[in-house]
């Protein structure tokens, strides 16, 4: 593979670093010392194309100053941090028709620093099983207080504000759900669901008890210095070291209805460890590179870090999904099948009800996102663009990284 000079991706003051050029000048240090995954391979290889002659391009002409304009195709991948925010206005124009005019919850559900390493090694697995621990905890709370089906939608996150692994859960959980058969709402209060000690509690013990069934099936990797534990005596040190304290389940403060849902999921479902926006710095003589972070730590102040580039694609990869992983799931009165009744059946309920107080707001009432902007010419700013030629990606492979000097 070839990369292109790392002066090339140096920084100045008038343009911002993305992470295909910052990828492209790290990646000849990272990979002489780590041997990656072929998925890891395959997911930096499109990063590092993004936006280059590699994926091909369109060309365009403005029928204004009659200059041409060459658009290089983005690559798409879901952890592209320049390509996710298009990604993510696509799938929010879908999800509006979900929303009902309720109040809405965002529960938090963490994992315990001591199971990183484990995590790690076994990420489809733990994934799944921290998605499936959360939503059945959260449909049970919802059965056994409301007597309904609760709606959840989750979204998995990996890293914290400095790229270290921290996996956690974010679920949005609407206030009240259908009864079990259907012919009513129930509401939750309007500021508060569950308590979270009690979330915490059983959240826990659904966890590790998923956890202990893997070992015992044999469905866990145990690799370096974790090989010890996949004897009995050892993975049961872990799991006591893992639960003596208490595992975080954080409540935030409610939404103030779709509207702030809406905002939210914008913000949350397509982000990845590290936006274009927070990269610093590239120091080619220092081989390092520098992006901001909150230190939430001290009263969330705004702080740059600063890595070798070798460390700096360590810890990306940190968070680079298992293949054909989803990371955006739904639950209960949300789940996929049948949900498009559900929520036909939710609104008719919710519509009487404001009917009978009065209420004028409706699931209507949710604002879509605005439409992009058009395309403007670089040159003159004019919109009327005209496509001359599609310059398509050389061979049907992922393409190989031509060097642009």
């Amino acid at each position: 593979m070839h990369f292109p000079p790392a002066s090339k991706v140096a920084a100045t003051k008038d343009e911002r670093l993305t992470m295909a050029e910052v990828l492209r000048a790290c990646m000849p240090a990272h990979v002489r010392d780590h041997k990656m995954p072929m998925h890891h391979w395959r997911t930096l290889r499109a990063l590092m194309a993004c936006r280059t002659p590699a994926l091909g391009a369109h060309v365009y002409r403005c029928a204004e100053c009659g200059r041409e304009h060459f658009v290089p195709h983005s690559c798409r991948n879901r952890h592209c941090p320049t390509c996710q925010p298009a990604r993510g206005a696509e799938w929010m124009s879908r999800q509006c028709e979900l929303l009902l005019p309720i109040p809405y919850f965002h529960i938090v559900f963490t994992l315990p620093h001591q199971l990183n390493a484990l995590i790690a090694q076994n990420q489809a697995a733990l994934y799944k099983l921290l998605f499936d621990a959360a939503s059945a905890t959260l449909l049970e709370f919802g059965r056994n207080r409301f007597k309904a089906v609760l709606g959840i939608t989750s979204v998995l996150h990996t890293w914290g504000q400095t790229l270290n692994d921290h996996y956690h859960l974010h679920c949005i959980v609407t206030g009240g759900g259908l009864s079990s058969e259907g012919s009513q709402w129930i509401s939750a209060a309007k500021h508060w669901l569950f308590p979270v000690r009690a979330l915490s509690k059983v959240y826990r013990g659904k966890f590790c008890s998923g956890l202990r069934a893997l070992h015992e099936r044999h469905k866990l990797e145990f690799h370096g210095h974790l090989q010890g534990c996949a004897s009995n005596s050892k993975f049961d040190a872990l799991l006591r070291d893992s639960c003596r304290r208490k595992w975080v389940v954080h409540a935030k403060r409610p939404f103030n209805g779709p509207e702030t849902v809406l905002a939210y999921l914008a913000r949350y479902t397509h982000r990845v460890g590290l936006s274009d926006a927070r990269l610093a710095a590239f120091d080619e003589r220092k081989q390092t590179v520098s992006f901001r972070y909150k230190d939430y730590a001290h009263a969330s102040e705004h702080k740059t870090m600063t890595l070798g580039m070798s460390e700096f694609v360590r810890r990306f990869r940190l968070h680079i999904l298992p293949p054909k992983f989803t990371k955006i799931r739904h639950y209960g009165l949300l789940a996929n099948r049948g949900r498009t009744q559900r929520i036909e059946q939710a609104r008719v309920l919710l519509d009487t009800r404001a009917a009978n107080t009065s209420s004028t707001m409706t699931a209507t009432h949710v604002p879509l996102r605005r439409q992009p902007e058009p395309m403007k010419c670089p040159f003159c700013q004019d919109i009327r663009l005209v496509l001359i030629r599609v310059i398509t990606a050389p061979g049907s492979r992922a393409p190989a990284i031509l060097d642009s000097s």
